[in-house]
């Protein structure tokens, strides 16, 4: 029997023991239908999770419950990023160990995750700071070593003073942190760096395979930061000396028009290069200045100074002075550029601004044509950055400049001063960080044989647990000795372990790999299992990560690909970037003191609500602006579905056979109504249109309503019953995936003795759907707020009422009176308020 009276608690926390109770959601791999991945970024275990993390997880949760009511053998796993300074910092910061913060964490956010309903395989469950897992990513690491992808070198990088630690290109936003938003600077150190720009062109050319299932933009942003070039590589000589200095051009056409050569303050011949005053006083000042800049990604300002040597043309064989400038950086290219001033709107600034020669090599008659103007500069005083014919360059001149880059390039290669390339933006991904809790990376340095990687069969390389925070800025590892003093797995002798630790996004490029068979213990995962589970079918969270883990997931996806530990190219098959959620003005977080937990929305409305607002509030891909009005529209909702089931808890206790033919008018709208909600949410849901999607179940229930207004007898006979039954059937299906512990009740009220979980999705009849409805648009005071589908006949009384009860047009008719409601049929309804 039902309650009169819906009570989300009691309902949520009966089904969420049930479910465990059974293990509803426990995957077999041998279960004989077929597969589908869903995964979410996996959370850091920062403790209280907010309406954010509900937003993300119940857009996963919805399209592995409809995936299963489809006929999938569904995998949804659930696991935690759970090193990174965030803890390390708490330890700092309230006297407790980062390993005891994060798995009590750990154990509140999992107990808030099965409070929220989530069908997570918690059989699967990792942790990334467990020695079970990473033990693996050492290994990994090891082999990274030896196949030539992991190195050390010295050079510059970014460095947060506040965190410490060394930060890679894609985590400096604007000259910022991307974890505490203070000021990132240029400092020189030691990392170890993992080689994928050996993987650049695979990166790119991975996006056709990825067209249609990962969002345009972050393919965008991806081709964007891995920027692939096309032209050529030069090498001009260094006068009077056996030196080289190699450039990356884009325009060897341009070639016969360099006037001097510019290189970073960091290139290794700066030095060498550097006469009297300009290697006493300004190399060292321009040093000292760059890196109090904000990270590699600054905006650079064109200053520089004249080195005093020359650089050899290599075709002409002309001296032009080499010159120190603020604006070229090692990190990029080979750090030195040829200058060409006449055709270089950067180059044309810096020679203006210290008097250096400018030679015209293009004359733009040919081609339409675009002048780059310098601000500032007389209307003749620009760089052409245009096409045209060649002028002034030798034997090339007359010839076209598009014709002229393959041929000059091609001289390059003949007189061995240089060849056609392909370079990329992308950089090595430096992953040293100089703190305690991570990765450890597993080199001991031997006096004898250097760096040697940990052997397997002493991996893990823990970390020690008896670490003393207290007053240690920087990496505490440093000062414990018991874990810095090791000997040489080759030879044996007293040597010393790395102390630096991997940087996090490390654990999260191969997580979901894990997910396939985490018991697994003879390696990172099971070859047999990552075949049958990968590629993800469905990958869900922020756009924020596009050039981080996205892409070292990529990465690392094509190198285990390559050393036969999983097949396929590409790890996420598609892709779903879901927005933010926004409250006072600011994405919600603990950083920004703007949090709505969980917890008191579920003690208020109950989890299903919670959920059910989520999803309903805005499309998943757009910013969802939190608004607790918004929350208690679909808490009313909710009632009013409880309450019709009540209404009818005597008609649906038992089964009904399909309604006759010849219904009444009246209940053939309903049907009809029944079989287009069917109909669009079955669309709706697979395009991801979740906000719609619930419209249409509540339109059903407003027609449901319309009619016991109109005629309260109309369900009392055997059709009624028929179609009432068949109407509530498929609300309880197509409504299980967003409001499960709901259902679930609803289902059992019906008479079922199995899991709603576990049913079938309905099917609609393609018949009762024909030339039966029309788009309305609703606005209030002139506004569009929401458009829905009407079955025709419906009365302009019918309507009006309807859209009084749309949840997004409620919120603009709080306190005001409804002056006018004019309709156009079959077109438009406007409310107006006063």
């Amino acid at each position: 029997m039902m309650n009169e009276r819906y009570e989300p608690q009691a309902i949520e926390g009966k089904w969420q023991k049930k479910w465990e109770d059974v293990q509803a959601f426990k995957v077999n791999d041998d279960d004989p239908r077929p597969k589908y991945y869903c995964l979410c970024m996996f959370p850091y275990p920062s403790g209280a999770i907010h309406m954010g993390h509900i937003r993300n997880y119940s857009i996963g949760d919805l399209v592995s419950r409809s995936k299963r009511m489809k006929g999938f053998n569904v995998l949804q796993p659930m696991g935690w990023d759970a090193f990174g300074l965030p803890a390390e910092n708490a330890a700092i910061q309230r006297g407790i160990h980062p390993k005891t913060w994060t798995l009590q964490n750990i154990d509140q956010m999992r107990a808030e995750f099965k409070r929220i309903g989530i069908s997570y395989d918690w059989s699967r469950e990792l942790a990334t700071c467990l020695p079970n897992y990473y033990k693996w990513e050492q290994m990994l690491f090891g082999r990274f070593v030896n196949e030539g992808l992991a190195y050390k070198k010295t050079g510059q990088v970014n460095w947060c003073e506040s965190c410490q630690t060394v930060l890679a290109n894609e985590q400096v936003t604007d000259g910022l942190c991307w974890r505490c938003d203070n000021p990132v600077i240029l400092k020189d150190l030691s990392q170890w760096y993992l080689k994928i720009t050996a993987y650049s062109d695979q990166l790119l050319s991975g996006h056709e395979q990825l067209k249609g299932g990962w969002p345009d933009r972050v393919l965008d942003m991806q081709k964007h930061w891995i920027g692939e070039s096309h032209g050529a590589r030069v090498k001009f000589g260094v006068d009077g000396s056996s030196d080289v200095i190699e450039v990356f051009t884009t325009r060897p056409d341009t070639l016969f028009g360099v006037t001097f050569v510019t290189i970073a303050a960091h290139h290794p011949l700066a030095e060498k290069l550097c006469k009297g005053e300009a290697l006493s006083k300004k190399l060292p000042a321009l040093k000292t200045e760059l890196a109090k800049k904000k990270g590699i990604e600054a905006e650079p300002e064109k200053n520089g100074f004249a080195t005093g040597s020359f650089a050899v043309h290599p075709l002409t064989g002309e001296k032009v002075p080499v010159w120190v400038g603020d604006f070229v950086v090692m990190e990029y290219g080979t750090g030195a550029v040829m200058a060409v001033p006449a055709h270089d709107e950067r180059d044309f600034e810096f020679a203006k601004k210290y008097s250096l020669p400018i030679k015209k090599v293009i004359d733009g008659g040919l081609k339409e044509t675009v002048h780059v103007v310098i601000v500032g500069a007389a209307p003749e005083e620009c760089a052409y950055t245009g096409d045209g014919i060649l002028v002034n360059s030798a034997a090339f001149t007359g010839i076209e400049n598009d014709a002229a880059k393959k041929m000059i390039a091609a001289e390059l290669e003949v007189k061995g001063k240089g060849m056609p390339t392909t370079q990329y933006r992308l950089r090595d991904w430096g992953i040293s960080r100089q703190r305690y809790w991570g990765t450890p990376v597993p080199i001991i340095y031997c006096k004898t044989h250097g760096a040697v990687p940990v052997p397997e069969k002493d991996l893990p390389v823990e970390l020690p647990d008896d670490i003393d925070f207290l007053g240690v800025k920087g990496n505490p590892l440093e000062k414990h000795e018991k874990f810095k003093n090791a000997p040489c797995p080759t030879c044996g002798e007293p040597s010393t372990r790395e102390t630096d630790t991997m940087d996090t996004f490390v654990e999260s490029s191969w997580y979901y790999a894990r997910f396939t068979s985490p018991q697994y213990d003879k390696g990172p995962f099971e070859k047999k299992a990552a075949d049958k589970w990968l590629p993800v079918d469905c990958y869900i969270g922020g756009v924020e990560h596009a050039c981080m883990h996205l892409l070292y997931s990529r990465f690392f996806h094509k190198v285990l690909r390559d050393w036969g530990y999983l097949s396929g190219d590409e790890p996420f098959k598609r892709l779903l970037t879901q927005g933010m959620v926004i409250k006072d003005g600011a994405k919600m977080s603990k950083s920004k003191g703007n949090v709505v937990t969980p917890a008191s929305i579920i003690e208020k409305y109950g989890a299903d609500t919670a959920r059910l607002f989520s999803l309903f509030a805005a499309p998943p891909e757009k910013d969802l602006d939190w608004n607790e009005k918004g929350v208690e529209g679909c808490f009313r909702f909710v009632n009013r579905l409880w309450r019709l089931f009540f209404q009818f808890s005597e008609v649906i206790a038992k089964p009904h056979a399909e309604p006759a033919a010849d219904l009444s008018e009246e209940l053939m709208v309903v049907r009809r109504k029944t079989h287009w909600m069917i109909e669009k949410m079955t669309e709706n849901v697979e395009s991801h249109k979740y906000n719609t999607a619930i419209s249409a179940a509540m339109e059903l229930v407003n027609e449901i309503y319309s009619l016991i207004d109109k005629q309260p007898k109309a369900f009392e006979s055997d059709s009624g019953k028929a179609v009432v039954y068949e109407a509530l059937k498929s609300l309880t299906l197509c409504l299980a995936p967003f409001t499960p512990h709901l259902c679930e009740e609803l289902w059992q009220a019906m008479g079922n003795t199995t899991l709603v979980s576990t049913a079938a999705w309905p099917s609609f009849k393609a018949e009762l759907l024909v030339g039966e409805t029309f788009l309305l648009v609703v606005q209030v005071n002139g506004k569009v707020r929401e458009k829905i589908a009407v079955a025709k006949g419906t009365t302009k009384e019918q309507i009006e009422k309807m859209v009084k009860e749309l949840p997004k047009v409620q919120q603009f008719m709080e306190g005001k009176q409804l002056k006018q409601f004019v309709y156009v049929p079959e077109r438009l309804a406007n409310l107006v308020m006063a």
